[in-house]
């Protein structure tokens, strides 16, 4: 049988490795720009625990995300891993996002750990690559970005920026050097950035480094 290929982004907790292993799963360990885990050319997998999962959709972030891989992906999954009453927000909100994942083709599973995430990832891996023989490259982006889309794509980085917001910002000022060095009178100025927004980018621009919040 032809071994299942992952690629899993580097972020990601090491013992996916193990598991991953234990299950002869072929696996690259790479920076992804959008998802965690790319199961073929054509299926990306977004896993979050419940409490990411739920400051994702306070701060919007879920919905920039969504977008991004639904730009690059024909199938987009969800992953919500963790067992837990949901503490930060209402049962409402909570199932209204699920509606709109659901009714927007998002593919959406629950796990409890990740052991039983490695399996979900696993399966459907197994499914695209040997059942549908979907096409796969270890080494390939499934997209190729030309040089404006990349200079995109960094300020999607931010958060609360999506592509619509990231290409507005690139029009009105013009490169990325403009943006990074645009004041907050100027930011505001562009529609749906908004002040909060505004605050949150310039203090990802200004704020100094700190290696301890970053290990790796």
């Amino acid at each position: 049988m032809n071994s299942v290929k992952i690629i899993m982004d580097d972020r990601e907790d090491e013992e996916f490795s193990k598991y991953f292993s234990e299950l002869n799963v072929e696996l690259e360990v790479k920076r992804l720009l959008v998802g965690d885990f790319i199961c073929s050319d054509d299926t990306v997998i977004e896993r979050k625990t419940r409490r990411d999962f739920e400051s994702s959709v306070i701060d919007r972030r879920l919905f920039n995300q969504i977008e991004n891989l639904k730009s690059n992906y024909k199938n987009v999954i969800i992953i919500i891993e963790g067992e837990g009453k949901e503490e930060s927000l209402s049962r409402e909100a909570l199932m209204g996002t699920y509606a709109f994942l659901v009714t927007n083709s998002i593919g959406l599973f629950f796990t409890r750990n990740i052991s039983s995430t490695s399996e979900i990832i696993y399966s459907i891996a197994k499914h695209e690559q040997l059942s549908k023989k979907s096409s796969f490259s270890l080494n390939a982006k499934r997209k190729t970005n030309n040089l404006s889309q990349s200079q995109r794509a960094i300020i999607e980085s931010f958060p609360m920026i999506g592509p619509k917001l990231a290409k507005s910002l690139l029009e009105e000022f013009g490169s990325l050097e403009n943006v990074i060095n645009a004041k907050e009178e100027e930011l505001l100025k562009i529609d749906k950035l908004g002040p909060k927004k505004v605050k949150i980018f310039r203090k990802v621009v200004e704020t100094e480094y700190n290696s301890d919040e970053d290990p790796i």
